[in-house]
């Protein structure tokens, strides 16, 4: 279970509460986190069934071509294999992990974003109805995926199958797993641990784990 936003763990101030420049890391372990070689699993609520023959993916909002595919239809797209690290709000980071799945670029290239697209809300299959929020910026990367598969085999329900976003450059919780779609919107719009205390940004090397709404 995450902790609770809002509240340093002991010893530990908030990053960035002071009005001093903060400088990002260059380190390849962000700070404040620790190397596991696990895989620690991490989610809130339920983990939610998979129908295959009743799952869809949408994509909608600002785009030209509005999408909806299948299961079938999904897994039939072209795939990319990248290999990344993972960085977990929750303090633990494990390297090189082999994902494999559908490019986020080949997502949007097919919808067609429109000149008035900004930012993206991840929809999620949970019972909580989950969604985590990026600019477009930060999601219509090349190594960015939705995934099918990690380190060679299909992903399990507990890590986030049968499908989850990866974006490996933020914490994991904008890796939103159980992925069911992507709205494109012309603002942004906070998801679910955005609008709970959690940083709007959610970089690593700068310990975004905290929210500096305005």
């Amino acid at each position: 279970m995450l902790w609770r936003p809002g509240k340093p763990r002991p010893g530990q101030q908030r990053p960035g509460s002071s009005t001093e420049p903060r400088e990002r890391s260059t380190d390849r372990l962000p700070p404040g986190q620790k190397l596991v070689r696990g895989w620690p699993v991490l989610h809130e609520g339920a983990i939610p069934p998979f129908d295959p023959e009743q799952w869809r993916f949408r994509v909608w909002g600002e785009v030209e071509r509005p999408l909806e595919w299948t299961w079938t239809e999904l897994q039939a797209l072209p795939r990319i294999e990248t290999v990344q690290d993972l960085h977990c709000v929750t303090t633990w980071s494990r390297y090189d992990n082999r994902w494999s799945g559908v490019s986020v670029r080949e997502v949007l290239d097919r919808a067609g974003l429109r000149a008035s697209a900004t930012h993206v809300l991840v929809h999620c299959y949970d019972a909580l109805g989950y969604t985590t929020n990026l600019p477009l910026a930060d999601f219509d990367r090349p190594e960015n995926l939705l995934a099918l598969s990690h380190d060679g085999e299909p992903l399990v329900p507990e890590h986030g199958g049968p499908l989850r976003l990866v974006v490996h450059h933020l914490y994991a919780w904008k890796s939103a797993k159980w992925v069911s779609g992507i709205e494109v919107l012309p603002s942004e719009v906070r998801g679910y641990w955005e609008d709970r205390g959690y940083h709007n940004r959610a970089d690593p090397w700068l310990e975004d784990r905290y929210s500096y709404k305005e």
